[in-house]
């Protein structure tokens, strides 16, 4: 015991005198050595390094500190401090914990970088592993004095300059920490400013408030928080709003892909634990539709990770435009931003519904989400839709929107939209059904009547490449068919599309109702190369075949389109006038080639016309229609009168 008290109280002795007359000095070069070997660059101290170990509260004062930036980011100093003194509590120290009294920094001057390729000067991990979030012991009093903040982030095309303060003498409204600067953020003005309670007297179990105003452009965001355990910014809560022209521009503030949004409000509390960012109880406007609902985002994995769960009561159908690029309406009542409504005069000018506006491929490869959304109502859109649904799901650059449905007040629009963007060009399938539908729900009343009844059946399938709405459409390769499988045609038709198309179709009404039976009708479109082509559109009614044919064009969005009718029984008028479809797709025009005399066709060769593409086309729209009783017997008929009848390949 003794040979151990000792040697014990000799290592005391030997580590007292070392302190008490070492030259602190000389050890600037290996402190500065094994900083430099932590941080992964040159650390240098260019002036004195002052120790005061014999205290309860022993310090440290270093002077002329420079911290070197990585390789990467080219010469000059990541950060420069004059003066930064260290002071702590021995006691503490000596039970495990560190237990900081004070910190004072004098004119640091700290210059941050990040890549395009999204390396950051400020991370210390040398790039093998994700930093952690910066996590400080507990400091009693920090102070600093003329500070600096310089930022350049390629990645996110920001640059910032501002000043740092906390200080001794608190200022308005009790505020000690204040930082505040300007910049521009993706070419738009950029400020900031973060306030925060007094630096003094923290107390580890007491939450670290703060205030925060950020503008980028015309997006605002403003909120209120705290750290929960000061200096641990791994846990973070605040309440906040946020307001601007588009949720796509969120993007440079958060690196989280949001779509493009008519101007919107949303408030929320926001919650960080570690790598995990949570928003909870979100509600708002975005155009004039509300929202609500929960998101995550995970940044912990290769790429961030959104989780989301939203909703909306009333859905204005028009603000959907934005998301693939348009605009929503711009009358009175509306709301769209400057910018949009720019993009809806110039689309209304030309006389276009696709958009131009590039998809942006590196956001959506830049992260994972998986999204459900529904509306509860829809209102304003071009046919009566009641709610909808779908979910979103972005992986690697596929997204891919499942189980997409839009009620009707009879049937519905079901169906999925896949966009692939993980190859150079992206390319966009689409696969939408109408089904349970009815002919009178969709058409306007005219006089107190509808001009068309009976039920409705449709299918799109088309598959398009191109990085916008319009180039995709313009390269469109599939098929779309529109059945009526049975109903009525009545006179108000003819005034609703404002021409006779009672005399140019030749249909004879009853004198009592005024209607005659739709035994069948049917659209059959084939799509190649943006351009959708009919060679049989055919329209069955008591008395008359309507036969067509015709073009749409999705790349000149243009549409021309002729149907003539055959009468099954002889007439003492044998000429029958042609109706035509023509003109630019928002807004066609309904017409009578009154110059134009068709001879009248025989019954085989009418029934042959209808039956061969309803025959083909019945299992692509729905295979159970084949045995409906309208559609499915043409089929029959036709045979029986030697008409020529093809049936779908199985």
């Amino acid at each position: 015991m003794l040979w151990t008290a000792g040697i014990f109280g000799g290592l005391i002795a030997a580590v007292a005198l070392f302190l008490l007359f070492v030259d602190w000095n000389a050890l600037r070069g290996p402190i500065g050595r094994y900083a430099s070997g932590r941080l992964h660059r040159e650390v240098v101290i260019a002036g004195d390094l002052q120790v005061r170990p014999w205290s309860w509260s022993p310090s440290a004062t270093v002077n002329g500190l420079r911290i070197g930036n990585p390789a990467w980011a080219g010469p000059g100093p990541m950060a420069q401090i004059d003066r930064l003194m260290v002071q702590i509590r021995l006691p503490a120290l000596l039970r495990g914990h560190v237990d900081i009294m004070q910190v004072r920094a004098d004119r640091p001057d700290v210059r941050l970088k990040r890549d395009a390729q999204g390396r950051a000067s400020w991370d210390f991990s040398d790039g093998r592993e994700k930093q952690p979030p910066m996590r400080l012991p507990p400091i009693r009093r920090f102070i600093i004095e003329d500070g600096h903040l310089r930022m350049e982030d390629a990645q996110r095309k920001l640059t910032f300059t501002g000043t740092i303060s906390a200080s001794e003498t608190l200022g308005a409204a009790n505020r000690g920490f204040q930082l505040s600067g300007d910049g521009a953020l993706n070419r738009a003005p950029f400020h900031l400013r973060v306030t925060g309670g007094p630096l003094l007297n923290v107390d580890r179990a007491r939450p670290y408030p703060f205030d925060a105003d950020i503008r980028a452009g015309a997006t605002r965001i403003v909120a209120r928080g705290d750290v929960p355990k000061p200096f641990d910014l791994g846990q973070l809560r605040m309440s906040g709003s946020a307001t601007g022209p588009d949720l796509a521009d969120l993007y440079d503030l958060t690196g989280v892909t949001l779509p493009n949004t008519p101007p919107y409000r949303l408030s929320a509390r926001f919650v960080r634990n570690e790598r995990t960012y949570r928003f909870e109880g979100m509600t708002g406007r975005i155009g004039d539709s509300d929202v609500a609902g929960t998101m995550t985002v995970d940044t912990s994995g290769a790429r961030p990770k959104l989780d989301a769960q939203m909703a909306s009561r009333s859905l204005d159908f028009d603000d959907l435009a934005t998301v693939f690029g348009g605009a929503p309406k711009t009358g009175p009542g509306e709301t769209a931003s400057p910018q949009q409504v720019a993009i809806g005069r110039q689309m209304a000018a030309q006389q276009r519904l696709f958009p131009d506006a590039t998809l942006k491929v590196d956001r959506l490869r830049a992260m994972d989400a998986d999204v459900t959304y529904r509306a509860a109502s829809i209102r304003d859109a071009p046919i009566p839709l009641r709610s909808g649904s779908v979910k979103l799901n972005l992986d690697r650059g596929l997204l891919t929107a499942s189980d997409l449905k839009m009620d009707l007040p009879k049937g519905s629009i079901a169906g999925v939209v896949r966009l692939n963007a993980r190859g150079a060009t992206p390319v966009t399938d689409l696969d939408l059904r109408l089904s349970g539908a009815r002919l009178e729900q969709l058409i306007p009343v005219m006089d107190g009547q509808t001009p068309l009844t009976g039920a409705l059946v449709a299918r799109v399938k088309l598959r398009g490449t191109g990085d916008s709405v319009h180039r995709a459409a313009s390269t469109a390769d599939g098929q779309a068919v529109v059945l009526v499988p049975g109903g009525e045609i009545r006179r108000a038709f003819a005034e609703l599309l404002g021409v006779n198309v009672v005399k140019g179709l030749g249909l004879l009404l009853s004198k009592d109702q005024q209607t005659t039976p739709i035994r069948c009708a049917v659209a059959d479109f084939r799509a190649e190369g943006g351009v959708l082509r009919a060679d049989n559109i055919v329209f069955d009614t008591g008395p008359v075949v309507g036969v067509g044919a015709g073009v749409i064009d999705l790349r000149n969005e243009r549409v021309d389109l002729r149907i003539k009718g055959k009468p099954k029984k002889a007439q003492l008028v044998r000429v029958i006038a042609p109706v035509t479809v023509s003109g630019p797709l928002s807004a066609p025009k309904f017409g009578v080639e009154t110059d134009k005399a068709i001879a009248q066709g025989g019954l085989a060769v009418a029934l042959g016309a209808l039956a061969t593409p309803i025959a083909a086309i019945l299992p692509f729209v729905d295979p159970g229609l084949a045995k409906d009783a309208a559609c499915g017997s043409l089929v029959a008929n036709a045979a029986q009168h030697g008409a020529p009848v093809k049936t779908a390949a199985r």
